[in-house]
């Protein structure tokens, strides 16, 4: 069994037992059995972490670099010791198998000491040299407290990589986790309060109301926001009115484009892991399988080979591939969504009667305009290669795009005119191309670029100093 802990939120470095009900259960996914009621911070405490972030803005700001990149090194060394307890209650709260949240646990201490290596570095500052031999500084500057705001479906490694760019940007931190998967980045939270001045850090939790409360006011300057499309624009229009910076990154309904010479098995495999990766509930999964019409039979039999091979069970279990949603509610929606999809279902393998399990479903017949977050993609046959390009970019979203193609160069070229902040050929990994390229939202995917230095820069805000050498071009100095 594994040791849940009870809700609590941290406060100005102090904390408490969350004590708002917030009106449903949480469940164990692999059984779908209610373990308690969801819970999140007391208003009354929401507005003492947003006094302490305020209050140690200045504070915050002021401490050197080198002596925040000391105390970021010291966070990573500290999260090493307990990455294993964190992808553990990531497993259970998310359903994902530990198989696929232990390597993801590298990026919860891995997002603090590559923030200390970018402060180390100077990416906080630079100039520039002048034909006259004077140099420009540009300084790069903290907005004031960010909020951080995560999903649940990979909450602690999202959250370390927001909380640890804000930190070294020189923001106090507010951090408010999702209310269905709380648990991974509480113990996160625990950490950083053992290892942080009080007060820089907040750990809140909740809902959407908790969430509103937090956005709309104005002692926030940022805000980083990764969630529903819903979510996004109400978090966007709370922004917009003061003109506070946001980064949104709101899911996809992802491509992938099967070439006319592809390998089978190896577009069976792409297929199969962009469509079960965090057991479809990913931003970055597969929503649309685009095919060659002639090979359309052949590659979703190859496919649903892949998808029954599968190890279905309990997420904690070493052996499992794929667990059971999250949530007996998104289950249903993910359901809803299926039926309502107009096409013909595959289920592909068998899922235990017990838990919040779904089979891995093919969707024949139709198209999907819009992400349904679950293991779930429509298989959308082509003619000609532009054609493929076109239905590849047929949708408002434009996050994630995949090519598959033995001709690589061909396939790159494909890949350039897919409508996406990433597209990658011959991959089907939930990591980035690159540790350092951007990963960019386009159309209803959000807003601004998220990445190693994007992310960092996004908390900041640049003053540009130096030595003016001419004259204006109006008249001469007396």
């Amino acid at each position: 069994m594994i040791d849940i802990p009870a809700h609590r939120d941290l406060v100005d470095g102090t904390w408490a037992d969350c004590t708002e009900d917030l009106d449903f259960d949480l469940e164990d996914p692999a059984t779908g059995k209610a373990i308690g009621r969801a819970l999140g911070t007391a208003p009354g405490r929401i507005e003492a972490a947003l006094d302490a972030a305020d209050g140690n803005a200045a504070r915050w700001a002021a401490t050197p670099p080198e002596r925040r990149a000391e105390l970021l090194d010291s966070a990573a060394e500290a999260l090493d010791k307990r990455i294993a307890e964190i992808v553990a209650l990531e497993s259970f709260a998310t359903g994902v198998p530990i198989r696929q949240t232990t390597p993801l646990g590298t990026i919860v201490s891995g997002s603090f000491r590559l923030a200390s290596a970018q402060l180390r570095e100077g990416w906080l500052h630079s100039t520039r040299d002048r034909e006259d031999g004077r140099a420009v500084e540009v300084h790069r500057l903290p907005l004031g407290p960010a909020l951080c705001l995560v999903p649940w479906n990979a909450p602690a490694p999202m959250a370390a990589h927001k909380v640890a760019s804000a930190l070294a940007a020189g923001c106090p931190v507010l951090l408010k986790v999702s209310e269905y998967a709380p648990y991974g980045s509480q113990l996160l939270a625990q950490v950083l309060h053992e290892v942080l001045p009080p007060g820089v850090f907040q750990f809140l939790q909740g809902g959407p109301r908790t969430g509103g409360r937090l956005v709309e006011d104005p002692r926030v300057r940022a805000v980083s926001f990764t969630g529903g499309l819903a979510g996004g624009r109400s978090v966007a229009a709370a922004c917009a009115a003061g003109l506070r910076p946001v980064q949104l990154e709101l899911g996809g309904n992802n491509p992938l484009v099967v070439m006319p010479d592809a390998d089978t098995g190896t577009a069976a495999r792409a297929a199969t892991d962009l469509l079960t990766t965090l057991n479809g509930q990913w931003c970055r999964a597969l929503g649309r399988l685009i095919v060659p019409r002639e090979r359309l039979d052949e590659i979703v039999e190859a496919v649903g080979e892949h998808l029954r091979a599968l190890r279905v069970g309990p997420p904690l279990e070493e052996a499992t591939d794929y667990g059971p949603l999250i949530h007996s509610v998104h289950l249903r929606r993910v359901n809803e969504a299926i039926a309502a999809s107009g096409g013909l279902a595959l289920p592909c393998g068998t899922v235990p009667e017990v838990g919040n399990f779904l089979a891995p479903t093919l969707l024949t017949g139709t198209d999907l305009t819009d992400e349904i977050f679950g293991p779930v993609a429509a298989v959308v046959p082509y003619d000609t290669v532009d054609e493929a390009v076109a239905l590849a970019n047929a949708t408002p979203y434009g996050l994630e795009g995949y090519v598959v193609g033995t001709d690589e160069e061909r396939s790159l070229a494909v890949a350039r005119r897919v409508r996406a902040g990433e597209v990658k050929v011959n991959g089907s990994s939930v990591m980035s191309l690159d540790l350092f390229t951007p990963r960019p939202a386009w159309g209803l995917s959000g807003l601004g670029e998220e990445g190693t230095r994007e992310t960092l820069q996004f908390f900041t805000n640049a003053r540009v100093v130096g030595v003016e050498g001419g004259f204006a071009l109006h008249g001469r100095r007396p």
